[in-house]
């Protein structure tokens, strides 16, 4: 009952000409290839030591990041802890959770390949309408910014390496492990939208793969906000039902965009605000999957 009241409460607001696009990582523009737990048990293979089922891995995974992002916030920002700390521990972590307590010796070695290979491309697969959508958007005159729970590795190595660098796909990055604050807290909105230059919510809009984490907060602070799903969950069938503009990814995304920027052009900004039985009616044309 909360939820479904805090998305009424977010429900669509008033369309504006559109100065700013922020938009989620992980789920959004990139994705993992497979699972985390699959590449934690190659890493042990190849050192040589046995390890646990992958799903049983995976859910090892799951426990363990969410005690330390809970703990230690921001991949240990909050804190003062490296980067590569945290994930010592939470990886050491990850595989006692899944029944292995390895020697230090050898979880050095395994470590050692893990980090390794996050911070590469390896695990990384770039969507094929990431940086088309990224590349339009900055055409039109829009402050394109990335919004995402992810370390520094992100912006250093990973999104520029996949074909998505700064001053061709994204014009500013605000990563959680770099500027110490995560979503959903709306703060990191805040200081995108001074970021793309003072522009105002109404004038913004994020689009992302989390209601709790993108949708919700976004809509909070005034602006508007847009959910992706990918993989048709279960959250985002829910969060169409209640009225969430929601699209199976970014071209459709786009092309609602576009829709909604020809009526503004039309209509004037001094007329643009259109009723909610009219957004639900392009959500209908464009979001359904």
């Amino acid at each position: 009952m909360a939820a479904q009241a805090m998305m009424r409460k977010a429900a669509p607001c008033a369309m504006r000409q559109l100065k700013c696009i922020t938009v989620d990582v992980t789920g959004t523009l990139i994705a993992y290839k497979g699972l985390l737990g699959d590449y934690y048990c190659k890493a042990a293979k190849a050192v040589g030591v046995p390890c646990p089922d992958y799903d049983q891995m995976h859910e090892g995974f799951k426990v363990a990041y969410t005690e330390m992002a809970s703990k230690y916030p921001c991949f240990g920002q909050a804190t003062k802890m490296s980067n590569r700390d945290w994930w010592r521990t939470c990886v050491r972590n990850s595989f006692r959770e899944a029944g292995y307590d390895y020697s230090n010796e050898i979880f050095d070695h395994v470590f050692k390949r893990i980090y390794s290979m996050f911070g590469s491309t390896a695990p990384y697969m770039i969507y094929s309408d990431a940086q088309p959508f990224l590349r339009w958007a900055r055409k039109q005159g829009i402050v394109v910014g990335v919004v995402s729970n992810a370390e520094y590795r992100y912006r250093d190595i990973i999104l520029p390496t996949l074909g998505l660098n700064q001053g061709s796909e994204w014009d500013f990055g605000l990563f959680s492990g770099i500027v110490g604050i995560e979503k959903p807290d709306p703060r990191i909105f805040e200081i995108a939208l001074k970021k793309a230059g003072g522009v105002a919510p109404e004038h913004a809009l994020h689009i992302g793969d989390s209601l709790v984490k993108d949708y919700l907060p976004a809509r909070e602070l005034g602006m508007h906000a847009m959910l992706l799903d990918r993989f048709k969950s279960k959250e985002a069938r829910v969060a169409r039902e209640a009225g969430v503009p929601v699209f199976p990814d970014l071209s459709d995304a786009q092309n609602f965009i576009i829709s909604w920027q020809e009526q503004v052009k039309h209509m004037g900004l001094r007329e643009s605000f259109l009723h909610q039985a009219a957004m639900k009616k392009h959500i209908k044309n464009f979001g359904r999957l």
